[in-house]
């Protein structure tokens, strides 16, 4: 795209006075005023090439370290399927020493779920508390928290002490991830190159690397077994601990700011004319990058919009089936499957790893061809099939554990997916922060599910709990199909003047289907912020940019 000249960089006619002068500048000054809301001359004075550097500096803050961040967190709230089956045998496992494999209740399954009590509970106020706070202080402290809460895990002596601590874990792990993702949500656009998706999916495919390897990270701990006199699963939980502890201290060290927060010290590695670049493109893009005084009313104001409850729904379904494979996947291969302990641990990382796979692949065709609900329903279909072949594959172990591929990779493909959705129809800060709590509160409900579904009555086959996992991916179908048409109708009611969507003239919502539109006038940016609202197809190279980090 060729770039507006600044006024001052301009060359005036020859014979010129100061008045023309004035008067060209107070005209070109206007035209941008006019031309469309949010815009800011500054995004003039940079070039393409520039702004390309300027995000690839903060990519390298923030990215990385959110990812990793993330990782632990899925490991400590998901190690205790691996610390379950952790053992020179079942007699030295954290089930047999605890006495958690009772029917009525499966004690299992509750101190998997109490988990999700606190996580849901805590969930709205914590993104108000990332923008009081701040998101070094903040998500650095509850990661040093929950750190330190882990190693207690290796110290329990009865199972009621193990629900507390998962109980306070969930407290302390609501924080995080709507946090994250709220904070990377200030940053970059979700339009043009569709920075925020490509983020998102970047930053959840670091963190799955905790599900790919968390397996054999347990394996190799559960190796300490006898030292010190400590079973193999005391050291699973009291080593990721003091790894959560040393990540923690670098999101404090290396963690950076919102954007619009000038006098934070963390964004100073970009300058003052360059922060107010980020906030203007963020600004052109959504027009809500400026933040706006909080009100209970205006942060509440996001719950009367049905839509929000309709990505949350998505989420839940998603984080059902993720969540029940996380928490089970190694027992239905240790007691399903009938392999031993240490190769049920090893086994759970390829399914992970093809899954990390599908996660880049529908988040480059998402971006390339701008179909969002497309990629959250291929995820969906994929993830049914995996799972009918888990269930309905009798006598095949290789084919179920094909399914487990398949299973695994529509399930956590879909959580980036579902997220870039959301924040490609979400306008207004305050309502966006509200989205970001709401939908992940919703993606913890799905956690409580998944985490009771698979019974140890229903061994070997699980068909009830993969009955129940199959089900919640046809309700994604249906939502998205819900949503499609929803959004083609009011898109074509504001093409015609009939209707302003999100309190602007220019947005549109991204939907299942791709519209070709032609490239705007380079002279107006109104114009270009009509583009990136609507879901013309903009080519990327989003395998390039992961590999770069």
């Amino acid at each position: 795209m060729a770039l507006r000249q600044d006024p001052e960089k301009l060359d005036y006619p020859a014979g010129s006075d100061t008045k023309a002068s004035s008067d060209y500048d107070k005209t070109y000054l206007q035209h941008h005023e006019d031309s469309g809301p949010g815009y800011d001359p500054i995004i003039d004075r940079y070039s393409e090439d520039e702004v390309k550097r300027i995000i690839r500096r903060v990519d390298l803050r923030l990215i990385p370290l959110c990812g990793l961040m993330y990782c632990v967190s899925l490991l400590d709230r998901t190690n205790l399927s691996n610390a379950a089956i952790a053992g020179r045998s079942q007699e030295d496992s954290l089930t047999k020493e605890l006495n958690l494999r009772t029917k009525n209740p499966d004690r299992y399954s509750v101190i998997t779920l109490v988990f999700f009590l606190t996580y849901v509970l805590f969930q709205p106020p914590t993104t108000i508390l990332t923008r009081f706070f701040g998101p070094r202080i903040w998500l650095a402290t509850i990661t040093l928290l929950w750190g330190v809460t882990m190693i207690g895990f290796g110290f329990v002596q009865d199972w009621t002490a193990l629900v507390g601590l998962r109980l306070l874990l969930g407290v302390l792990e609501s924080g995080f991830f709507p946090g994250v993702v709220y904070l990377l949500s200030t940053w970059y656009r979700r339009c043009c190159l569709d920075e925020v998706g490509k983020r998102y999916s970047i930053f959840y495919l670091i963190g799955s690397l905790a599900s790919a390897f968390g397996g054999i990270l347990a394996f190799g701990l559960m190796q300490m077994e006898g030292i010190q006199g400590y079973g193999g699963w005391r050291w699973i939980f009291i080593i990721e601990g003091c790894l959560t502890c040393l990540v923690a201290f670098l999101g404090y060290i290396f963690l950076v700011s919102f954007p619009d927060n000038q006098k934070s010290r963390s964004i100073r590695f970009l300058s003052a004319e360059e922060r107010q670049l980020i906030v203007a493109r963020v600004n052109q893009d959504r027009g809500d990058a400026d933040l706006e005084a909080f009100t209970i009313r205006r942060w509440l104001g996001g719950a009367t919009d049905w839509k929000i409850w309709a990505y949350g729904l998505c989420f839940g379904c998603a984080t059902t089936v993720s969540y029940a494979l996380a928490y089970f996947l190694p027992i239905i291969l240790n007691l399903g499957l009938k392999f031993d302990t240490g190769t049920s641990q090893c086994l759970i990382a390829p399914p992970y790893a093809f899954a990390a796979i599908v996660m880049v692949a529908t988040g480059w065709y998402g971006d390339k061809y701008r179909q969002r609900g497309l990629c959250v329903a291929f995820n969906a279909v994929l993830c049914i099939i995996g799972l009918a072949v888990m269930g309905w594959a009798y006598g095949d172990t290789r084919a179920r554990y094909f399914g487990v591929f398949l299973a695994t990779a529509g399930a956590n493909a879909n959580v980036p997916c579902v997220l870039t959705y959301q924040a490609n129809n979400i306008r207004g800060q305050w309502k966006r922060a509200f989205c970001s709590a709401t939908l992940v509160g919703m993606g913890a409900l799905g956690g409580i599910v998944g985490s009771t579904v698979f019974r140890s009555e229903d061994t070997p086959t699980y068909v009830p709990g993969l009955s129940v996992a199959m089900g919640s991916q046809v309700l994604i179908l249906i939502v998205v199909g819900v949503l499609t048409v929803t959004f083609k109708s009011n898109n074509k009611k504001a093409d015609m003047g009939a209707k302003i969507l999100e309190d602007s003239p220019t947005f549109r919502w991204s939907f299942v289907l791709a519209v070709k539109s032609a490239d705007p006038p380079i002279n107006d940016p109104a114009s270009v912020a009509l583009d990136c609202s609507t879901n013309a197809s903009v080519p990327l190279v989003f395998l390039d940019e992961a590999l770069n980090f």
